[in-house]
């Protein structure tokens, strides 16, 4: 009853590889799908850039074709015998933009704010060249605390904006009121 000794006499001796050799198989193949997959990947995105920078540069193209059309136009345009043409659209520009400003609007609106004792003589709107109207006019007055309380009221109202006294007109004989050249914002919109 002895106890058995086992002995290898093997040159090499026996070892269990076979998990591992089947986990270091399974690693490669799936490293391999992932380098596939990458590499699929990367050509993929070398399509869509070169697509994108193929759509850029046509951009381009039709930007310079536009823009030198446009220099043509321009050129055109600023051509002497072109200025008057080009004077009397300004003017036909202008009065469109005038005729989108309401006349019954404006009366309306002065008529909240005007004192009793202010006279209107004249109102002119005017469009700058940001769309923002303003009003010019010309009011009178036997005495200026009713003009002041009129400016008040302008700039207290939620239609008009900053007011300027431009210039005051003493009474003379044919006309007895004092007379103020005043601009207010006016906050209409063009139609």
């Amino acid at each position: 009853m002895y106890g058995r000794v086992r002995i290898n006499l093997a040159s090499e001796p026996f070892r269990r590889d076979r998990p591992a050799l089947v986990a270091y198989a399974a690693a490669t193949a799936l490293l391999a799908a992932l380098l596939v997959a990458l590499i699929s990947l990367a050509a993929a995105e070398r399509g869509r850039a070169a697509a994108t920078s193929g759509a850029v540069e046509r951009l381009r193209a039709e930007l310079r074709a536009i823009t030198a059309e446009q220099a043509r136009l321009e050129g055109a345009l600023r051509r002497p015998e072109n200025a008057e043409v080009i004077e009397y659209s300004r003017f036909l520009n202008g009065l469109l933009h005038r005729k989108g400003i309401s006349w019954t609007r404006i009366f309306d609106d002065l008529e909240k704010v005007m004192p009793h004792n202010v006279r209107l003589f004249a109102v002119r709107p005017q469009v700058n060249p940001q769309n923002e109207v303003y009003l010019d006019m010309v009011v009178g007055a036997e005495s200026g605390p009713p003009v002041v309380e009129m400016l008040k009221r302008l700039e207290d109202s939620p239609q008009f904006g900053n007011t300027y006294i431009h210039s005051t007109q003493p009474p003379s004989p044919s006309e007895p009121l004092l007379r103020y050249r005043v601009t207010v914002n006016y906050a209409q919109e063009l139609e």
